[in-house]
Formats: structure tokens, sequence, C-alpha cells
């Protein structure tokens, strides 16, 4: 069967499974390429299912080497066993106790899922079906199991790690060794996960808030111990975080987190032993950046949340994956903003939406948050699933109001520990905790497209009323030409010109809490006793993932920079105006003119870094930082030119940076920080704006720029600062930077995670000749297409973060992304088909780069084998 005729499933078809597994034991003889694994399952009909059916168990690549049912061998006639599948014809109904032993090779095993060697260390991935590469079962996550687990491996393998809590350990007669793990909570199969090998660790032990006594630990490569404890401050950090604002106490009596070098994603929260990519756990001042390690807060965070939000209480299929990932994602969002700023974290975060969910909505790979069917459950770990399904959980919040969401959450984790729930137990907990009908707000859940808000407002003087009519429209998404309305909270406020904020007077009470629930197609609202003109700020706090047209004038919308008192709104402002200029700039080059920079916008960012910069340093780099090229391009919409945007982006930065050099070169010295290196939010907050006025300072004056960015590169004592001078330095072509680029790989080509740096910004160089030097990093000694970091920092960079390059005239880039993809593709499928995704916006291009794109695409399906993964995104984007 050819990938792209594989079969597709649908929500509407879920059956419960015909048996139930209550137990598994588990034996597994450790070796590089013949790995032994003996798998012991207690099962029973299931009374949901359907009476007197054969067991299909399912498989992948497995070598069977035999089956007994209660203790004695199967006959041959009595079963069907292939690397796929193993069928049990006519199963006992009554409990019965199946064994099958099975053969895997860790080390031929590039894929990555399942069983696996990363760097001499055994370790598994197993969500979402990677357990079927290691035994025969029911592996779907509505089979819930209680997990026994023993270890073998010789001497050379001392660490032996399984889930739960560890039981027994010793030495065996031959010379090898083994543990017995029990995890005592039943979790389905994809939470499973042992690890063996020789690591290094960091421990310590958490009092829980009932005073149990919990060992943590996290196990690393050898010589990087050190690197590994701030991810361990954080997991406890996470730990006390939970048990106050959500009253989730950890469960077992070890935690144990293990970083390893190849990784297809960014971490897995098996129960009781998270599995990381080493990027989201080793720092140090000298090779992690303040974002790094708000990054590994954040992924230790997440992936320690789901212990409740996708471990205790799992999704009942994976329709319903956002019920653990969009509500965790939730979660950890919420413990970032209070370890740091919550206006700036916000802000972080809706850039990220806007950047990467907002053009899957609006593109051939569109879904809604909980999609209908799929071919491949791997390409729906996306954007929509985790960064809109928070902002739906964001969405409740608002709705039901704090004390309700609480109430709603508690009602969850009481009502459905234990179980594989779905998105409807979900909600009908709020409901039921709030006393509201919820089932309009169920739409977000069902509908892809992002709704695009229309506000319009008209000021009556005489009268002191201001009407604002708000409309919302959603365009047609793949599979959904009709589109409802959502329902929209709307958080606002009134910024009176004279910078004062007014108040929300309305006869019917409309907009109680600050917030106006549209939830239909159009709603208007008469404000009373409003005493001047008013300009509106809304969907403050970004109170829902939608697209915001204002029928505001430049000014109107500087008035909100300098005066808005929600932060979010005042920072929106600024780049909405920056938005326009940009887009105006493009327009106008198309025009064959040039490019014009109203005088307004540096005025208003002067005032603003006068104010603001010194006392908030970190929100005041997120105001600075103008919209990326891909943010105009997505305002643009259509008939995308890149090389237009990126040079009127170009000419803008060039003019702001001139007519603010003074106060920048100013602040640069300001800012300077004379103090041992920390990562807290007040030092990140200082390194982020340096840099961001080095940046700018440099686009106003290349010369100048180069040498303060030389001078900081030279003088660095951490990694943020050495590396925003020589992203800076990468931007001006010259020997300086390539001085600088090959200083920077001399000091740290022993180390893995700083060279995906390094490889990164090159290939992020918006230059024509960009493409040849990715071309050339291919053969580059450091560079392995089977290591995933390494693959995602030089291709997935060039490929997801150089629109110019990546969407050459010419078509270069989309042809090399394409060859990439082919040759990838039969080692690491998911890696692949994650690199498809660049194409996901190539029908909004141009004409002539549009058809080179297609014409990628094209060559790509039609290559013979593809996986089921890659297969799926290109025929999805050529759809």
């Amino acid at each position: 069967m050819r990938a792209d005729n594989a079969p597709v499933i649908r929500l509407e078809d879920y059956q419960p499974t015909d048996y139930l597994i209550d137990t598994v034991s588990l034996a597994i003889g450790l070796h590089p390429t013949e790995t032994r694994v003996t798998a012991t399952l207690a099962l029973r009909p299931n009374p949901a299912g359907h009476a007197g059916a054969s067991l299909a168990l399912d498989g992948d690549e497995l070598v069977f080497v035999s089956a007994a049912l209660d203790g004695s061998p199967l006959a041959a006639d009595a079963y069907t066993a292939s690397p796929e599948k193993f069928v049990l014809h006519r199963p006992p109904q009554q409990p019965f106790t199946l064994t099958i032993e099975t053969c895997v090779n860790p080390t031929a095993n590039t894929k990555l899922m399942g069983l696996y060697r990363s760097n001499g260390t055994y370790c598994t991935q197993c969500e979402a079906d990677g357990f079927r590469r290691i035994t025969y079962f029911l592996d779907r996550p509505d089979v819930l199991s209680v997990y026994t687990t023993r270890i073998e491996a010789d001497a050379d393998t001392p660490l032996l790690l399984g889930n739960g809590n560890p039981a027994e350990a010793g030495a065996l007669a031959d010379g090898r060794h083994f543990a017995v793990w029990h995890d005592p909570f039943p979790k389905p199969s994809y939470l499973f996960a042992i690890v063996g090998g020789d690591l290094d660790h960091v421990e310590d032990v958490f009092t829980t808030a009932s005073g149990r006594k919990v060992k943590v630990a996290v196990y690393v490569e050898r010589g990087k111990r050190e690197r590994a404890r701030y991810a361990l401050d954080a997991l406890q950090r996470a730990m006390r975080w939970d048990e106050e604002v959500f009253g989730r106490e950890y469960d077992l009596d070890v935690f144990n987190i293990v970083a390893v070098s190849a990784f297809n994603m960014g971490a897995m929260e098996n129960k009781g032993l998270n599995i990381f990519n080493d990027k989201y756990v080793l720092a140090s001042a000298d090779t992690a950046t303040d974002s790094d390690y708000a990054n590994i807060e954040a992924v230790i965070a997440h992936e320690y949340f789901h212990n409740w939000t996708g471990n205790r209480i799992t999704c009942r299929d994976w329709f319903q994956l956002c019920l653990k990932e969009g509500l965790t994602v939730f979660r950890d969002q919420e413990f970032s903003s209070d370890a740091r700023s919550r206006p700036v974290k916000r802000i972080a975060d809706v850039r990220v939406l806007r950047s990467a969910q907002f053009p899957e909505d609006a593109g051939p790979l569109a879904h809604p948050v909980r999609p209908r069917a799929y071919k491949e459950i791997n390409n729906f770990y996306t954007a929509t699933v985790y960064e809109k399904g928070a902002e739906l959980i964001r969405v409740l919040k608002t709705l039901v109001g704090g004390q309700h969401f609480r109430r709603g959450m508690d009602l969850y984790f009481e009502r459905h520990d234990g179980t594989a729930a779905t998105i409807e137990e979900f909600i009908a907990c709020f409901a039921e905790a709030s006393g509201r009908d919820l089932s309009a707000f169920s739409q977000w859940y069902e509908q892809a497209g992002t709704p695009r808000l229309s506000a319009r407002g008209r000021y009556d003087a005489g009268a002191k009323t201001y009407t604002l009519t708000l409309a919302q429209t959603t365009l047609p998404t793949p599979d959904q030409p009709e589109k409802r309305p959502m329902v929209i909270p709307v958080a606002l406020g009134l910024i009176g010109e004279s910078g004062r904020e007014l108040p929300l007077t309305t006869a019917d009470g409309a907009t109680d809490g600050g917030v106006l629930v549209l939830d239909g197609a159009e709603r208007t609202v008469i404000f009373t006793d409003v005493e001047e003109r008013p300009v509106p700020s809304l969907l403050r706090g970004f109170s829902a993932p939608a697209i915001l047209d204002l029928d505001l004038t430049d000014d109107d919308l500087l008035v909100l920079f300098a005066h808005d008192t929600d932060a979010f709104n005042q920072w929106q402002a600024a780049q909405t105006v920056a938005t326009r200029i940009i887009v105006r700039a493009v327009e106008a080059l198309h025009a064959g003119g040039t490019v014009q920079v109203p005088v307004g916008l540096a005025q208003a960012l002067g005032h603003f870094l006068d104010a603001r910069a010194l006392r908030d340093p970190a929100f005041a780099a997120q105001v600075l930082s103008l919209p990326g090229e891909a943010d105009i391009a997505r305002e643009i919409g259509e008939n995308i030119d890149p090389e237009a945007i990126f040079t009127a982006r170009k000419a803008v930065r060039e003019t702001l940076g001139q007519a603010l050099a003074g106060k920048l070169a100013h602040l640069y010295g300001e800012l300077a920080i004379d103090a041992p290196y920390s990562p807290d939010a007040a030092q990140a907050g200082k390194r982020a704006l340096r840099n961001g006025v080095l940046g700018l300072l440099t686009a106003g004056d290349a010369a100048r720029g180069e040498a303060l960015a030389r001078a900081q590169f030279d003088a660095a004592t951490n990694m943020t600062d050495r590396l925003g001078a020589l992203s800076v330095l990468s931007l001006v072509a010259g020997e300086a930077r390539e001085a600088a680029l090959q200083a920077f790989y001399d000091r740290y080509r022993d180390d893995p995670l700083v060279l995906d740096k390094w490889f990164a910004l090159q290939a992020s160089i918006p230059e024509a000749g960009t493409l040849e030097r990715v071309k050339r990093l291919l053969s580059h000694p450091a560079f392995s297409l089977s290591n995933p970091n390494r693959t995602r920092a030089l291709i997935g960079s060039f490929a997801m973060a150089n629109l110019t390059q990546f969407a050459r005239a010419d078509g270069a880039g989309f042809a090399f992304v394409a060859d990439v993809i082919l040759q990838l593709d039969p080692a690491n499928p998911q890696v692949a088909s994650r690199l498809s995704t660049a194409f996901r916006t190539w029908k909004t291009l141009e004409p002539g780069r549009r058809a080179h794109a297609e014409a990628a695409l094209r060559r790509i399906a039609a290559a013979t084998p593809l996986s089921q993964d890659v297969a799926d995104i290109v025929t999805r984007s050529l759809a």
C-alpha cells in the first residue's frame, strides 16, 4: 500500500477495545542489536466490546519469537504473527494470560520511536504509537494497565530506570545485573519508558505539601552534571507551584528526568520517568542563552504538569490530544507567567501563536483543535493542538471566571482520575461548576480557522455616547466551507484622548468585569456618560485567538501605545502601527516608489524608551522588536513577495535606528550589567533590551553597530551576550562576520548544543549566498542528518526562519529542502514530515514562487517509497 493510500481514522468510528489489559509484566534483556522483550499480559474481555472477537495486537517491525497462553505454548494454528500484527484467533472468554517474546534492534532504530540508542544510552519514545515497536500490544490510549518492568543489562550499562517506583535490583550470575520497577497507577502504553546507560546525575529530596519525601533526579551524560542543576531547580519549583495553584501533589516516591541527545520531540512525560531532548535540560552561563533557561523552565514544568493532565487523566483517543496538550501548555504558561513577567510572557506566547498557528489555520494544513480524522497521528502534534488548544483553556477561564475555573478543574481531577477522558467530559465539569451553558463554547474545538473580528466605533459628543459594533467572520478551511460564529470574550477598555481610562457604563451591564462576549455574527453596545472621544482598547491580554481589524488611525493607536493600562494592548498598538508602515512600504516598492516612515512612530518609541526602558527592560525589548517578515506576509495575505517585505522592513529599521541613534547609544551603555551572570527575569530583561538596542543601532549605522557588536562578542561573559553580538554581526557581510563565526566554532566545537546555534544562525542569514553556505554545511564534519537537533538547526532554520532564501524567486530554496526531505524520510519520517510543513503557506506566494513551491511538493509526492508521515503532509498541502 502506498503511504498516501493509508486508511483514514475517524473520530465518529471510535469503538471501545474488545479486550482490556489489567496488568503488564515486561522482562527486557538489553542488547545493542538483539534486545529480547517478554511481555506477559493479563487480559479479559471488555463488556463494552464485541464478545468472542479475535484479539489483534499492534506491532511495527517486530521480530516474533514465541507465544504462550496461560503458560502453555500456543499451537501454530492458534495465532498469526507478522512484524505488524499478532492475532489470537480464539481468545478465552474469561480472564487469561498471554505471554509473547519479541526481538528488537535498538542500534538500527533510526526512527527514534520505540526502543533505541542515543550516544550509547538505551531509551524509549512511545507516544503516539511507539510501544508497538517494543512488543505486540493494544497500542491505544484508552487501554490502561498496571506495569511491572524487569530490565537486565551488562555491567557497562549500570543505570537501569523504569516507570513508577524502584522495587528490586541486584547482580546476576553471568555478570549482568537487573532492576525491577513497578508503577501502581494504570497508564496507557504510550507512557511506558525505560532507560539504560552510564549516566551522571544531580538529585535532591522534595517534600510534598502532605509531608511525603520524593527523590528527584536529573540524569545526563558524564561531564555535564553541573549543567543539569537549573533543570532540577525548575522541577522543584514546578512541583510546588502545582500544589499551590492547582492543588496537585506528586504521587510516586521518585521522579526522574533523563536527557538524551537524539530525540524527535522536546520531551516526553512518561510516568515518573521523563525523557528529554538534552537542549531542554542542559544549561550554563557559557553555553545557554536567557531564552534557553526560560525554555528549560517551561518544558520541565510542562512535562511535570502532565503527571495529572495527561497521565493520571489521559485522553480516550488521539482525537482528544488537546485535552492533555493544550491544557498542559496553558498550565506551563501560567507557571512561567508567575515565575517571570506576566505581560512579557503573554506577548511571547501570542508571538508564537501568530507565527506558528495562524498560518496553519489559514492554509491547507488547517484542522480543528480536535480533529475529526487523520491518516498519521504524529502529524497532529501541531501548533493548533498545543498553542491554540491552550488559548481555548484561557477563553474558558475568561468566560466562567477564575473561581469557577478552579472549581471546574478540581471537579475534573476528582471525577476522571484514572480514566481516559474526552473534551465533552472536560467541558461538562466547568458547566457544572459555573452553572453556565458551555455548548456554544465547544464550537471552538470543532471548527478550524482563525476568527476575524472587526470593530467599528462612533462617538456622539452631544449625547456623550460611544457606539461600538463588533462583527466576526471565519474564512473557509479544508473540509469546512461553512463557518458558525464563535463565542469570543472581548476584554476591553476605553482610553480618552487625554490619556485617562474611561468608565465602561452601559444600560444593560454588557461589559461586566470589562469583558464583552460576542457569541453571534455581530453585536452593538452603547456606552454612556463618555466625557471625551475614546479610543477602544480591544482584546486586552489577547482574550481570544482572533485577528482584530480596527477602524483606528495611526494616531489613535499611538494614543493606546502611550496610555493604555493593558500592557499587551500597549505593545500591540505599537506593533500594529509598525505593521501598517511596513505594508505601505511594500506597496510603495511594488509601485516603484521609496519607503517613507512617518516621524510619529520614531517619536513615540523615543518617548516610550525614555519612560519605560530602564524601568521595565523586558517589556521594552518586546516593544522595540518590530513585526517579523512572516508577520508582514500574514498581514498582506496573498501574492506575497518575500524580497519586497525584507527590503521594506530593513528600510524601516534603518530609519528608526537613525532617528533614535542618540537614545539607543545611551541606553546601550546604561544597560550593561556589572554583576555575575544570573538567568533571572531582571537580568534577562536587561540583556534582551540591550541586544535589541544593538540590533537597531546597527540597522541605522552598520559600521558603528559592527564595531559595538564585535567588542561585545569579544568581551562577553555569557552566551546571551555572545550570541546576541554574533547575531548582529551575521547581518553585516564581511571579514568581521566570518572571523566571529570561526571564533565561535573554535570555542564550542565540542559542544553539540552550542554548535546547533552556530548552524542555525548561518542558515538564517537573509542573503543570496546563504543557500550555498547551507549546502556546504551539510558536508561539515559536525553535521549529521541523523541527529534531529542538528537537522532542525540547519535545515529547519533555513526553511522556517529565512523566508527570502527558502522562497527564492528561482525556486532553488524549495528544491533544496525537498531534496533533504526525500533523503531524510527513509531514516526518520517524523523529522522529515516536520520539515515538510515549511511549505504550508506556499499558496499565498506570488505566482512565480508559487509555481516553484508546487513543483517541489509534487516531486516529493511522486517519490516511491514515501512514508505515511510525509505523504500525509504533502498531500494535504497540495489539496
